[in-house]
């Protein structure tokens, strides 16, 4: 999990003469109509504000400099430029200042012939900044050492070229992938597994649907981007837009801004564009490729296909040439000058999995703790989990998942969990919000309407919401700020209900409903997930799919805490487990970690569970609840410290602790993933995905191996430490499946007396492993002018080979793939290694395959018959365990997996927890040991050790000291004699709001717009009776208020009857019958009838 810590604002106050400097300065740092004041600044002659990135190293891990590549996902690649460093300074300075501070670390080098500062002709380029752009020329002495010594320089890290593929189609076409190739570099050759295209760019790129490039001859820098499809639907209509419309709002007095590819100056759509500005290398400010123009509609059109807030004030910022580039810098500059402009909300469809992308990471954090709502689009990597892009997987981003029209999560949105937290601790919840993204309909280049979908789709039409929603609550805009409005956002959404909520995060927009939140709203601390119930499915999964019992590793769920109260704020003291006496609560532990510091805007709660050992026996469902209380720094006119304590309810099932052959053990320490370094897919073949970036957790790309497991009754658990930290005599089985990391010799010491002495099995899915493949499937890195090599194979069979020695058991270093069918199955293997070493007496299968690694290497295909793949084992000795090992893991990750053998997998457990041989493995055992004499040795001047765990140096196989084994630090309860609420799924009581009230809330708000208000067109009024109709529709809000409605019924019935009878009793002497009355009673008696 992520350390604790924090990070301020800070001031830092330098001398200067030049008072226009000063004059400049105070309006980039200080927002006179900020939505969220910034702390106050002492101001000399000059002032800089600047986010003390450095000092948030308990906020987040120190993210290592010595990144190898950059990956991103969908359509968009990634390179280094040449000799161009990006140098970040710790605080914003003159052109002058930043000059200075750059020759006094370079003072051995000379600055006419050694290197030069890049000029940057941006609208930025006036004002003190925090960065500049070096250039070193060809051949000269370059230190990097010497610019990261200076006292006054945060980090110097390559300068990025970003290429976004914007393969832009209408619906339902999809756009062919192509290829890009560096011939300069050789790198680009004939064979098909040289031009590896990235769906996942190696840095960040448009989610719009379309193409994606990875380039193996570019290093890390050069990433693509990608649009998306849609139907045409309007998505104003089906959100409700024209309720707040009537009301009279439209966006006016928000400040949005657009990061795409730039707008026409004349576009008919729209009316308000305040500012255009170019920050590429084009002299131009249009769009000439019409994702901006698309993205900027959906956000503000007034015709046509319409957006949600027509007056809402745009800024266009093109970042993108038509050549679909762009730099680093130029979003660094972008980002910057966005600042300046105090613009309100910044909508950002685009995204990576390069979480650890320093300058790029640092600058969000910025930009969000200077009251900038930033909205990104989740990713198009779906339906994969463990898929999410960066940025928007930052707590302190509203992270923005799709829908279909439907209602449906749409099969290319991006799932969670984040993988920030492996392998120590567990994912959090992502997207935080889902909204139409298929289909949907916005502006053409030039007019009139088009359709696109994706990701990229879904963040502007949540931009528009947010846009529209702050100018209804204009008057209050000091209490909106990125959490208050994700607060209001998240807490109003409509559940879907058949997804989890790592697919739709809290559920489904809803625009009314949130506006009636922030019209209410008062500033406060909250919880996301709000709640923790492990008897809830599907919205809980994967926690409701296994109960909890004595002795399993404990579960951890990672709560996000947003502080709608400043941008800074503090968890002082520990928070308190309170379990429901009457609900069994005292069979749950519970342990603790959180964030002390919360910055910006948000902080975590780790919260891991177990049972006791009273339950070890017992069956039942126990409850209780953590209390948190968060305070914050005075705000605004406040003068004092806001405070505000929330509750997480926590419901659980527990079961009986289950028999040991049932349970098995996941191995997650040993697996690496990118970033931050080079790790290849284990398919040599899957071209468009050249690194391995999903986690390798059960519960990302092996999630439907999982669920197979929990099908056959399995109970699964996860080990995030060391193989010396598990008590092997409570599971039958542990599996190692792709593993990248070296072993520990107290590891390898352990295993053998665990499966000699105490009866655990171990099966092992490996990948290919060979040093020459390695050296084909690098990449040229212009930065350093080196071939980069992949740190390990598909697994680090060296590493495999140390932990299975002590049964003459070895894998080889041969590359196979092929199609096979084993006992009626059709299997596929690919680029799997095979089995070197086997002892007599086990049973080993052989198939016949393609010698993948010769073809590489040669460019010639070659079969090969009987090659060793799968090995079953039985070690010898009353109390011993037995041994499984395969040569692929292609068919458990649904990375690229062309035929799954889960069945495989079952047959195997079978084996190594019943000592059962299915008809599939009854074979029989070899005579004599197998043995290839082939010895896999680790490639030199490899840089495993860079991002490993166990390795101190590349130098020799030198280990780190063993890690203590985590204990956790169980919160002492509080116990409560009560009763849990029934139901645990309600709205979070964020503002003290009732949400039953939005219908007579919006009732009396409800207005006609006066005369020349927002121009509808016929289109516009059929749109607007269609919302109408659909606002008087039944909802579930209308259902809730039945029963309040019937109960004032009854209450004024009641009234009504005690004010008849009170009138009923009054005294009656006076009142006589009146004569015609009496006449006509005679007549009736009489048997006449009156006349008239």
């Amino acid at each position: 999990m992520r350390a604790t810590g924090g990070c301020l604002l800070r001031t830092m106050i330098t001398t200067s003469n030049n008072a226009i400097v000063v004059l400049l300065l105070l309006l980039f740092t200080l927002r006179a109509d900020s939505i969220h004041p910034t702390p106050v600044t002492t101001v000399s002659d000059a002032a800089t504000l600047r986010l003390n990135v450095s000092e948030t190293d308990g906020i987040f891990p120190e993210l290592p400099d010595d990144i190898g590549q950059d990956e991103d996902g969908s359509e968009f690649m990634s390179s280094v430029v040449e000799d161009n460093y990006i140098v970040t300074f710790k605080n914003y300075f003159s052109q002058q200042a930043r000059e200075r501070y750059i020759t006094a670390a370079m003072y051995n080098i000379d600055i006419t012939t050694g290197w030069i500062i890049v000029s940057r002709s941006n609208p930025a380029a006036q004002y003190p900044s925090d960065f500049d752009l070096l250039q070193v020329k060809d051949g000269s002495y370059f230190d990097l050492n010497l610019l990261e010594n200076h006292p006054l320089i945060r980090r110097v890290t390559p300068q990025r070229m970003v290429v976004r593929n914007l393969k832009t189609f209408t619906y339902p076409k999809v756009p062919n992938i192509q290829t890009e190739c560096n011939q300069s570099m050789n790198a680009c050759q004939d064979s098909k597994y040289f031009s590896w295209q990235s769906s996942r760019p190696l840095k960040r790129s448009s989610l719009a649907l379309g193409n994606a490039f990875w380039n193996p001859s570019k290093s890390r820098e050069f990433i693509g981007r990608r649009l998306l499809r849609a139907i045409p639907h309007s998505v104003t209509t089906m959100l409700q837009a024209n309720v707040l419309w009537n009301m009279g709002y439209t966006g006016a007095g928000i400040k949005v801004a657009i990061f795409d590819t730039g707008l026409s100056e004349n576009h008919p759509h729209f009316k308000n564009i305040k500012e255009r500005t170019d920050w590429t290398n084009e002299k131009t400010l249009d769009d000439g490729l019409g994702h901006g123009t698309f993205v900027a509609g959906v956000v503000a059109s007034n015709k046509e296909c319409l957006g949600f807030a027509p007056d809402a004030e745009l800024h266009i910022f093109r970042v993108f040439t038509n050549q679909q580039v762009s730099y680093t810098s130029w979003f660094l500059d972008a980002f910057n000058y966005a600042i300046l402009k105090r613009v309100n909300i910044l909508n950002l469809s685009i995204g990576g999995p390069d979480f650890m992308d320093h300058p790029f990471v640092d600058k969000v954090w910025e930009l969000t703790a200077n009251n900038v709502i930033m909205i990104s689009a989740i990713g198009n990597d779906g339906p994969l989990y463990g898929t999410l892009n960066n940025p928007a997987d930052q707590m302190d981003v509203i992270g923005v998942g799709g829908i279909n029209f439907e209602d449906n999560v749409a099969k290319f949105s991006s799932r969670g969990m984040t993988t920030w937290e492996l392998p120590f601790g567990y994912g959090r919840v992502k997207p935080d919000i889902v909204t139409y993204g298929s289909a949907v309909s916005g502006s053409g280049i030039r007019g009139g309407c088009r359709t696109l979908s994706g990701t990229s789709v879904a963040s502007p039409v949540v931009t528009g919401a947010v846009a529209l929603l702050a100018s209804a609550v204009i008057d209050k805009l000091e209490y909106i700020n990125p959490a208050s409005m994700k607060q209001a956002l998240i807490s109003s959404a409509q559940r879907l209900p058949n997804a989890n909520m790592f697919e739709q995060g809290s559920g489904k927009l809803d625009l009314v409903k949130a506006y009636n939140a922030l019209h209410l709203y008062q500033p406060q601390a909250s919880l996301s997930p709000s709640y923790i119930d492990f008897t809830e499915c599907p919205y809980m999964w994967p926690y409701c799919t296994q109960a909890l019992y004595y002795s399993g590793m404990p579960v951890i769920v990672n709560v996000t805490v947003l502080n709608g109260m400043g941008v800074t704020g503090y968890i002082n003291e520990p928070p308190i487990w309170q379990p429901y006496l009457p609900e069994n609560g005292k069979y749950l532990e519970v342990a603790i970690s959180y964030s002390q510091v919360l910055w910006p805007w948000s902080g975590y709660i780790a919260v891991s569970i177990t049972v006791s050992k009273e339950a070890a026996t017992w069956d039942g469902v126990a409850q209780g609840h953590i209390l948190v209380t968060v305070s914050s720094s005075p705000q605004a006119n406040d003068i004092m410290i806001q405070t505000s304590t929330v509750k997480l309810p926590i419901k659980a099932q527990i079961i009986s602790t289950p028999p040991r052959r049932k349970r098995i053990l996941w191995d997650q320490y040993h697996n690496l993933q990118y970033p931050p370094g080079y790790f290849p897919r284990d398919n040599l073949r899957m071209k468009n995905d050249p690194l391995d970036w999903n986690g390798d957790h059960i519960h990302t790309n092996f999630r439907e191996m999982y669920s197979s497991l929990r099908h056959n009754r399995y109970y699964v658990e996860v080990l995030g430490s060391p193989l010396t930290c598990f008590d092997a005599r409570n599971y039958g089985t542990l599996i190692l499946v792709d593993s990248e990391e070296e072993y520990f010799p107290d590891e390898i010491t352990k295993l053998r007396r665990d499966i000699d002495d105490y009866g655990l099995s171990l099966i092992v899915f490996a990948d290919w492993y060979n040093i020459d493949v390695m050296k084909k499937v690098k990449f040229y890195d212009e930065n350093t002018r080196q071939w980069w090599m992949p740190d390990t194979g598909g697994a680090n069979i060296p590493a495999l080979n140390d932990l299975l020695k002590p049964w003459h058991i070895s894998f080889s270093d041969r590359v196979y793939d092929g199609d096979f069918t084993l006992y009626g199955h059709s299997m596929n293997y690919g680029s799997g290694t095979s089995i070197a070493q086997f002892p007599a007496g086990g049973i080993l299968v052989k198939i016949d395959l393609k010698n993948q690694g010769y073809e590489v290497v040669t460019g010639n295909s070659k079969a090969e018959d009987d090659v060793p793949i799968l090995g079953l084992y039985e070690v010898p000795g009353d109390q011993s365990g037995r041994i499984v090992v395969y040569g692929d893991s292609n068919c458990l990750d649904e990375s690229h997996m062309q035929k799954d053998c889960y069945w495989l997998l079952n047959d195997l457990l079978q084996y190594t927890s019943q000592a059962t041989l299915t008809a599939a493995l009854n074979l029989y055992p070899i005579d004599e040991p197998w043995d290839l004499n082939s010895n896999p040795t680790r490639m030199e001047g490899n840089n495993l050790h860079r991002y490993s765990k166990v390795l101190d140096s590349g130098l020799t196989l030198k280990y780190r000291p063993l890690p203590a084994c985590p204990h956790l630090r169980w919160t002492k309860s509080s116990p409560l004699n009560m009763s849990a609420p029934r139901n645990l799924y309600k709205h979070q009581k964020l503002l003290a709001v009732d949400m039953e009230s939005v219908d007579a809330l919006l009732e009396r708000r409800i207005h006609p717009l006066p005369t020349g208000g927002y121009p509808f067109n016929d289109a516009d009024a059929a749109y607007d009776k269609q919302s109408l109709a659909l606002s008087s529709s039944s909802d579930a809000s209308h259902q809730r208020m039945i029963p309040y409605l019937t109960l004032t019924g009854i209450v004024c019935a009641v009234l009504l009857f005690c004010v008849h009878m009170t009138k009923r009793n009054r005294a009656k002497t006076v009142r006589r019958k009146r004569a015609r009355l009496k006449k006509i009673y005679q007549s009736v008696q009489a048997g006449k009838v009156p006349g008239v």
